[in-house]
């Protein structure tokens, strides 16, 4: 752990924050029972003020095409804010407020405020974005690393459970080509609509179910990695910012919410 790092406890919950590695949740752990993976890439980050890629790193904003650098060449990914460190505004035992500056590469100036609650059975992560000056395009999304497996003897690797209503096409370079299509079966790195809101559960067999929600209507869900699966839920597609962008101006912040929410299903 970092010297930054802190953790928020809530009956046998225990969450750790690390302001110091990009504002990111780094640890979710129900009865002692660690549920995101472990690492300095992993646990969950946040993703702001873009989410998954931006085709060639650019956007364009009114006439003016912004270049953004290629850290996943060819493209753009999961914006900057989780390459930065983030302040403490101020915490209690189970909730914390951090907040992040906008600087470059990212060509506004602005502010991003998380706000992190627990209770015994749930965690809600609230994030906005605020523009200092100009209006700028941008996207909230969060991506949290679930274990695959939760390391118990004999425990079972996660199950997937959702309903959406259209899985947007991926191109050859994973993006999306602008057709929604029928759901089709995993593996996925894949966008998917669902319009009443983002509604995923994940479930360890006679272990634990967690569902993550949101009042969103975009989650991409990625489940090609062995040691974890990710579903993140985001304010737009990937490329959001060409196809979908979402403007935030000085008077109108930018805003969304997803709350995790477990319950137990055996001895975990």
């Amino acid at each position: 752990m970092s010297s930054d790092d802190f953790s928020l406890g809530a009956g046998d919950a225990e969450v750790t924050l690390q302001p110091g590695n990009g504002g990111r949740v780094g640890g979710l752990r129900v009865g002692g029972v660690e549920l995101l993976r472990q690492g300095e890439r992993f646990g969950c980050f946040p993703m702001v003020p873009w989410c998954g890629r931006i085709r060639d790193g650019r956007f364009l904003d009114g006439g003016t095409v912004r270049q953004l650098p290629l850290n996943s060449p060819p493209h753009a990914i999961h914006g900057t804010v989780r390459d930065g460190a983030w302040r403490v505004a101020r915490r209690t035992a189970d909730e914390a407020v951090i907040t992040y500056d906008l600087v470059d590469p990212w060509p506004y100036p602005g502010r991003v405020t998380q706000v992190v609650r627990l209770t015994a059975d749930s965690l809600t992560l609230t994030m906005a974005v605020e523009a200092h000056e100009s209006s700028f395009p941008a996207q909230i999304g969060w991506h949290p690393w679930f274990n695959r497996n939760l390391g118990a003897l004999g425990g079972e690797d996660v199950r997937l459970s959702f309903e959406p209503s259209w899985q947007e096409e991926r191109g050859d370079d994973h993006l999306p080509t602008g057709n929604r299509v029928e759901p089709k079966p995993g593996p996925w790195d894949d966008c998917f609509g669902m319009p009443g809101s983002v509604d995923v559960t994940l479930t360890w067999p006679g272990e634990l179910e967690l569902k993550v929600a949101s009042p969103e209507e975009w989650v991409v869900v990625y489940d090609e990695q062995e040691a974890a699966v990710c579903v993140e839920p985001q304010t737009g597609p990937p490329d959001g910012l060409n196809s979908l962008p979402r403007l935030v101006t000085p008077i109108e912040p930018l805003e969304a919410t997803t709350t995790w929410t477990w319950r137990r299903l055996g001895a975990v």
